[in-house]
């Protein structure tokens, strides 16, 4: 959701067997870059419940969010403010099944290779690498700190 000028997105971190899944995005704005599963919130949408669609969108998997590593708040690659609400989950059903025409590939990468990347092959770098750090130093929040939304 775009609102006076501000992109809100969720992530999520879907870790298994000491790796994380991460995407390679065919979008305008993002071509051969990799992310973690994310995407805008829609207008009206809960946080937690944009966070488990758009991991299904893009992976196939349903999950249940765990924790946190937090809110971000940075500049896109396309200057827009982007704040994102990331989250770690657990694959409770589904198969991994990608979408091609916005998804061109998936892997399973553990943690400190993908510290290791090079920059350029990341969406938005930075906060990846900031939410990598989170996950190693284990600094994460509790998923209770967000509310369903009660109406």
């Amino acid at each position: 959701m775009t609102q006076n000028g501000i992109v809100l997105v969720v992530s999520v971190s879907i870790i298994q067997d000491n790796e994380v899944l991460i995407i390679k995005e065919n979008k305008p704005t993002a071509q051969n870059k990799w992310n973690f599963p994310s995407g805008r919130i829609e207008q009206g949408e809960d946080i937690l419940v944009a966070a488990r669609r758009e991991v299904k969108e893009e992976t196939g998997f349903d999950v249940k969010l765990v924790k946190s590593t937090g809110v971000y708040n940075f500049t896109s690659n396309t200057n827009h403010q982007v704040i994102l609400f990331h989250f770690i989950g657990e694959i409770i059903g589904g198969s991994l099944t990608i979408d091609a025409t916005e998804i061109i590939d998936s892997k399973w990468i553990t943690l400190m290779d993908l510290k290791e990347l090079d920059n350029e092959v990341l969406r938005d770098a930075p906060v990846i690498k900031q939410i990598t750090d989170a996950l190693i130093n284990e600094k994460i929040y509790p998923i209770t700190f967000f509310r369903e939304q009660l109406f």
